[in-house]
């Protein structure tokens, strides 16, 4: 039988059995146990009578939502990005908002240089080409792509992130640069050899690019940050890369770039209407897409799922989270 004193808390996706154990030890635990995730019906129902709600970037926690859950005290999003949260709303109702940081840089810094030379190397046309039984053989001119030796990459989002890609550009030969944030004119971001980044505007960043890699958060000043007007001033050589989240970049005028050849290709592993995917995308051979894989790595997941796990057990049991949200309501 439940123990009346424990905390109840509601996992709105099936975790690693390792992380269930953990929080199983400090509360009562619902798990949503079917494939993908809960209706919000589910999960105003399942997280009604809870005291933590372990939840995922599908998950929209509104004001709405929050009104429905009183017992609420904190919100654990298995992600770094929150754009799926009301944080305002969240304080206001004195619940905690954490997320899931630093865990994920490397794995998604990597995965972001798995875009770049997908992209550029053209590695997603030469393994179909391969399985569809095409290849005929060593050809000097077959399949080629862009040397990166040399040339300028331009990351929109100098986070933590961010800065884990900006780490690896000398490594390929690359030099880079960023937006500065608008917010903080002067800052000044330095590499692994402590010499700084070269920090400017959006329309520099783009302008000057041999590759746009996007890192920002979703936000309603970043929402179709990329769309047609910015892509027509990148270079008709230049590619872009989404690693950031989907709505940033206006799919529909990605696709109106390779139609026209504004841009020389595009790397995707996030969507505007995830699982969903732009019909147009899908025709180009020079459109890198994969399944919102960044941070997918066993090890990293893992650490992703624990972390949430801590965030919650410190907030239930009265003391800080290790990663709240800024601007998250703290009272201890």
């Amino acid at each position: 039988m439940s123990s009346p004193s424990r905390p109840r808390v509601f996992v709105s996706r099936r975790l690693f059995q390792e992380t269930l154990d953990l929080i199983a030890q400090h509360a009562e635990m619902d798990v949503f146990d079917c494939s993908g995730s809960p209706t919000p019906e589910e999960l105003v129902a399942r997280t009604k009578k809870c005291h933590g709600l372990v939840a995922q970037g599908t998950d929209r926690i509104d004001a709405a939502f929050l009104d429905q859950c009183p017992d609420l005290r904190v919100v654990c999003n298995v992600a770094v990005g929150y754009n799926n949260i009301d944080v305002a709303a969240a304080r206001e109702r004195k619940v905690v908002v954490t997320n899931t940081p630093d865990v994920l840089n490397e794995a998604c810094a990597a995965l972001t240089w798995g875009l770049i030379l997908g992209v550029t190397r053209r590695l997603g046309e030469g393994e179909r080409t391969l399985r569809a039984g095409q290849w005929k053989g060593f050809q000097l001119d077959f399949l080629l792509g862009m040397d990166l030796v040399g040339k300028t990459l331009g990351i929109i989002g100098m986070g933590r992130i961010g800065q884990a890609v900006a780490a690896k550009a000398a490594a390929f030969g690359m030099r880079a640069i960023y937006m500065r944030s608008p917010r903080r004119p002067d800052e000044v971001i330095t590499g692994p050899d402590g010499a700084p980044y070269e920090g400017t505007t959006l329309e520099e960043v783009l302008r000057r690019s041999d590759v746009v890699t996007l890192h920002c958060p979703l936000s309603p000043e970043t929402h179709h940050l990329i769309n047609r007007e910015s892509i027509r001033l990148m270079k008709p050589s230049a590619y872009l890369v989404n690693m950031a989240r989907g709505p940033v970049v206006e799919e529909a005028s990605v696709v109106a770039a390779l139609e026209n050849g504004w841009i020389a290709g595009a790397a995707l592993d996030v969507y505007e209407l995830e699982p969903v995917v732009h019909p147009g995308l899908l025709k180009f051979e020079n459109a890198f897409l994969i399944p919102h894989l960044g941070s997918a790595t066993r090890e990293t997941r893992t650490a992703m799922c624990n972390l949430a796990a801590r965030n919650l057990i410190e907030v239930l049991e009265g003391r800080a989270p290790v990663t709240p949200i800024p601007g998250s309501f703290i009272d201890v």
